[in-house]
């Protein structure tokens, strides 16, 4: 038998061209569900643990708000920039080992980060970590398109959303026990037993179809311009106001070089054999509109939790384990919607309708959010948690679902990281805008405070207003100050992001509703190599016969 009639790489052995292929049983999606719902758990938890923390962690360490900001940005930062490189490997190379791969750089950068010895430390070990990240935000969704369909995916959103919230509500609640008992550097080191099981589980629940054999580019050029040009407008936006003024010839160079590299970065995708991003995906539109909406969110959702924190021990004047408790509300609005709209989804196949009253709600509780204080009820924050929970529970993972529900099998690890890419993207540069927006007023509000008491702003320490204060330290009238000013400047960033939560509310409107397929991502890749091999078998006939 010739060569070239021999059977592709990665088709079932023993299979006929008009074979089906198989459809995974309850029992085997649940069993390879498992190890990828475990990773998923690992990158949640290495996150949320610290969230809680993050006030103590920066204060001890002698650092400033923009210190605190830049933790978060890092890691966002290098999650943004990785996450389509981490899709596009997934559409070429072994998916499991990718994840394992992702798995082992999460957690040991997260124990590094736990030996810091100061806040430049800390930040690059979470820069780092964020690496990891982007392979398990975009590995974790590709692989569960693989197992599941869309019109089923919501079945399992249940599960997916428990260890969602498991991970959000004990990541900070962990954190702050560990935190307020031996010491906040234990909790880097939390998430090393978990990922060594996620490893192990992974090897042995999760069972894919090899990929066909294909030879590997990586476009190295459009990575190192897109980061370049991220990293650079993210920098503008942390260091503008502070460090020089907005209008400047620091922000005119930094500005006007980052255009230029993004704009080179879209000139070297569009020639690149494997594009990072590949450009023709933004001719569908539900991705376009996805995409918007996906920038939206991030600014919304991570540009203001980020701060809650900083709210509860701040304005509060909490603990970090009550400030941990204190924001289960709000992920019990993410868990109970995406867990109930995801089942009504999987009996129904429509999905916008969730999708638009996920925007409202997203800006309502935004905008409900922005009148909060350092004195107002806990009752009615809580209140205001669970809707503005609510509306990232049903918009969110909705946005991937739809996009997912459109794409060529062979483009879903790039599509999806595309999402994700654009969401975290978005969330870097609100958790960078809205910092140094707080930044900003922080300081201001305690300067006006403290000259009304009489008193310079000298009293808070070396750090002056700019620094994150010990509230214990302070005399009561100050710490009052303090506590005025945080509260109403937090508040401040939840009314500068409810506009753009309006921005998701518009594109989602213009989505158009596709039906959800009822095919895995496996079960589609498997028939597209049977329909290729059907071809090739086809084009061989003639050139026989001639």
């Amino acid at each position: 038998m010739s060569d070239r009639t021999a059977p592709p790489e990665g088709a079932l052995v023993g299979s006929s061209p008009t074979d089906e292929a198989p459809r995974m049983t309850h029992r085997e999606v649940l069993e390879s569900l498992s190890g990828i719902l475990l990773g998923m758990f690992v990158s949640i938890l290495a996150t949320s643990v610290v969230s809680s923390s993050l006030p103590r962690i920066i204060a001890d360490l002698d650092g400033e708000q923009s210190a605190f900001t830049w933790v978060v940005t890092a890691t966002l930062l290098t999650t943004t920039i990785t996450t389509p490189i981490w899709g596009k490997l997934a559409d070429l190379v072994d998916r499991k080992l990718l994840i394992q791969l992702a798995l082992v750089i999460s957690v040991v950068s997260s124990a590094l980060a736990g030996l810091s010895h100061d806040t430049g430390m800390l930040i690059g070990m979470r820069a780092l970590q964020g690496i990891g990240a982007g392979g398990l935000t975009a590995l974790g969704t590709v692989l569960i398109a693989d197992i599941i369909s869309p019109r089923e995916r919501g079945r399992y959103m249940g599960l997916m959303g428990g260890v969602m919230g498991i991970g959000m509500v004990g990541g900070p609640l962990l954190g702050g026990l560990i935190t307020d008992g031996p010491g906040w550097r234990w909790n880097f080191f939390v998430g090393l037993p978990f990922a060594v099981a996620a490893i192990v589980v992974l090897q042995r629940t999760l069972h894919l179809p090899p990929l066909q054999r294909r030879s590997v580019k990586i476009d190295y050029l459009g990575a190192f311009l897109l980061s370049a040009g991220i990293a650079l407008l993210l920098l503008w936006i942390t260091f503008a106001g502070s460090s020089f003024d907005w209008a400047s010839w620091q922000t005119a160079a930094m500005v006007g070089g980052s255009v230029v590299l993004l704009g080179l970065a879209v000139w070297a995708e569009s020639r690149a054999a494997e594009p990072i991003i590949p450009l023709h995906l933004f001719k569908n539109r539900t991705l376009v509109l996805s995409v918007v909406g996906s920038v939206a969110v991030g600014i919304a959702m991570f540009g203001t939790s980020v701060f809650l924190s900083q709210y509860m021990q701040l304005a509060r004047g909490k603990t970090p384990t009550e400030s941990g408790l204190l924001t289960i509300p709000m992920v019990v609005g993410v868990f109970v919607s995406s867990t109930l709209s995801g089942q009504v989804i999987s009996r129904t196949g429509r999905y916008k309708r969730f999708m638009i009253a996920g925007a409202i709600l997203l800006t309502g509780g935004l905008a409900l959010m922005g009148t909060i204080h350092y004195d107002t009820s806990f009752t009615l924050v809580a209140l205001y948690m669970v809707i503005l929970g609510t509306g990232v529970g049903m918009l969110m993972q909705n946005l991937v679902l739809a996009v997912q529900n459109t794409l060529d099998v062979r483009e879903i690890g790039s599509g999806t990281s595309t999402v994700a890419f654009f969401r975290t993207l978005g969330g870097a540069i609100g958790v960078s805008a809205l910092g140094a927006v707080l930044s900003n007023r922080v300081g201001d509000l305690i300067v006006q405070g403290l000259k009304g008491l009489g008193i310079d702003a000298s009293a808070l320490g070396a750090g002056g207003t700019s620094a994150i204060p010990d509230l214990a330290s302070l005399p009561e009238p100050v710490r009052v100050v303090v506590e005025r000013a945080f509260g109403d400047a937090i508040a401040d960033l939840f009314l500068v992001a409810a506009p753009v939560a309006v921005v998701s509310l518009i594109a989602v409107l213009f989505l158009k509703e596709v039906p959800l397929g009822h095919k895995s991502g496996i079960q589609q890749r498997l028939e597209q190599e049977q329909q290729d091999q059907r071809d090739a078998v086809a084009a061989e006939v003639p050139a026989t016969v001639a």
